[in-house]
């Protein structure tokens, strides 16, 4: 079968609508293989870092996706 992902661009939020953001994020991860945050990772796209990272964590070849 497939594998999904978010990448994300996103930064940590402190703002008043900062529960919506991690509700939001909570659910996505129940119906995504894997969600990577920018902001958790240190890196942001389109930094090759971050596309490598999900490679990695994907078990995935860039030619397999």
């Amino acid at each position: 079968g497939f594998k999904t992902c978010i990448l994300t661009n996103n930064w940590v939020d402190d703002s008043a609508g900062r529960l919506f953001t991690a509700t939001l994020m909570n659910l996505l991860r129940r119906h995504f293989d894997l969600v990577i945050e920018s902001c958790r990772l240190g890196a942001r796209k389109p930094d090759p870092e971050i596309y490598a990272y999900a490679l990695d964590a994907l078990q995935a070849k860039p030619q397999e996706v």
